[in-house]
């Protein structure tokens, strides 16, 4: 697998973008050819809010819907074009509602919003507010991301949208230099395909997948510091 952008070190390890495909924003210092995986975690059972993005047809990220008409992913899964949602469905290949994208906001960090070409009527995902979260705490990731390590990105992404447990050890940065929440692995980790899905705590979400040194720390953009930048735009 490709990817696109490596970012400085966080704790000592290499984090790279956790997107399956490349992406055009911000010049990398570096690219290499490595396959991330997911080990551990199991088959997300309630999930409504999630959203599987497709660039031009393709598998690459992960998303929650948060409006009728608005999609929260994180920036370097939008660059591609091409975008299309499944929403409101565990499986990536079937059920749900599909919308493709028609308009996309970029924040400085790595978050973006998706304009929907129609109205989608679902259960939206709730947005946490600082003080959502705590080091220490326990918290959920979602994403179809990669499971194993294989030779062909596809069949490494998982068909069923899977969720891990894992801890919060505070504040990071982003792929961009915004601000994050820094996670520690529980009983799994994200890998590539994961980028943009969510991190909840409480039933809200407080993140958004970023980075990842696929092993042992993961960053998700902090949903709780850019809550009036979402809503000037989303209403939400």
């Amino acid at each position: 697998m490709r990817i696109s952008r490596l970012i400085p070190a966080i704790a000592g390890a290499l984090f790279t973008v956790l997107a399956m495909a490349p992406t055009a924003s911000a010049a990398p210092p570096a690219e290499s050819d490595v396959t991330p995986y997911i080990i551990g975690g199991g088959q997300a059972s309630n999930a409504p809010w999630a959203a599987r993005l497709f660039s031009n047809g393709r598998q690459t990220c992960s998303a929650t819907i948060i409006a009728p008409t608005w999609i929260l992913t994180a920036k370097h899964c939008v660059s591609g074009g091409g975008l299309s949602f499944r929403i409101g469905s565990l499986d990536q290949s079937s059920g749900g509602t599909m919308a493709n994208g028609v308009q996309v906001q970029t924040h400085s960090s790595d978050l973006a919003l998706v304009k929907l070409d129609r109205s989608v009527q679902a259960t939206y995902a709730r947005l946490g507010s600082q003080g959502a979260y705590r080091p220490g705490q326990s918290v959920q990731v979602y994403g179809w991301g990669a499971t194993s390590r294989c030779g062909s990105e596809i069949n490494c992404q998982s068909r069923y949208l899977k969720v891990a447990n894992v801890t919060v050890t505070g504040s990071c940065t982003d792929a961009y230099g915004g601000s994050a929440v820094c996670a520690r692995r529980g009983n799994g980790i994200t890998a590539g395909g994961d980028s943009g899905g969510p991190m909840m705590a409480n039933g809200v979400q407080i993140g958004v997948a970023s980075t990842s040194d696929r092993q042992t720390t993961t960053a998700y953009t902090d949903v709780t510091r850019y809550r009036s930048w979402i809503k000037s735009i989303a209403g939400v």
